[in-house]
């Protein structure tokens, strides 16, 4: 009886709403998540297991923008591999980088944050297994959109193409 009625308050509307509206329990499960996801760097198997969707997610951008902007991927990579004792989660390999390709290329996992901020908006929470899903994958999405160091290293090689995309970007933040 005590456990049937944890789970129908669980459950409720009210407890939903308490839980969804309070920004502590938000930053607290995003704290106990981030926590959690260091834990795992103990084991290279756990660790992938536990990065692979947010590898996935940096990497196919990488991959896609190299692609469409001709940096000509030749290797992409999911597992990771222990590199001057850090873990490399993932890399994507490219033969054609050039002042034109090289920023967008490199920053295209901060291509993640509109799909973040979509989900935000539509993502249907009815339940508190729903809310706690939405903070998984927003976490998920969120934390993956940082362009690593390397990512940075890359995009700022080429000064051309930072003086090419940051006026661009100018551009476009004008017109807003």
């Amino acid at each position: 009886m005590l456990w049937q009625n944890f789970w129908e308050y669980i459950n409720s509307a009210d407890f939903l709403t308490r839980v969804v509206d309070n920004r502590f329990y938000l930053i607290l499960m995003v704290i106990a998540l981030s926590y959690l996801k260091r834990r795992t760097f103990s084991s290279m198997f756990v660790a992938a297991l536990v990065n692979i969707p947010g590898t996935v997610l940096h990497e196919t951008a990488h991959f896609l923008v190299g692609f469409m902007l001709n940096a000509r991927p030749t290797t992409f990579t999911l597992w990771p591999k222990l590199r001057d004792g850090a873990y490399v989660m993932g890399s994507v390999g490219f033969r054609n980088v050039k002042f034109y390709n090289a920023f967008p290329s490199a920053m295209a996992p901060l291509l993640l944050l509109p799909l973040g901020w979509w989900l935000n908006e539509y993502f249907l929470i009815t339940t508190i297994w729903r809310y706690i899903c939405f903070v998984l994958l927003e976490t998920i999405i969120i934390e993956n959109a940082i362009p690593s160091s390397t990512d940075f290293a890359v995009a700022f090689d080429s000064p051309l193409g930072v003086l090419l995309y940051g006026g661009l970007i100018f551009v476009l933040l004008l017109m807003l």
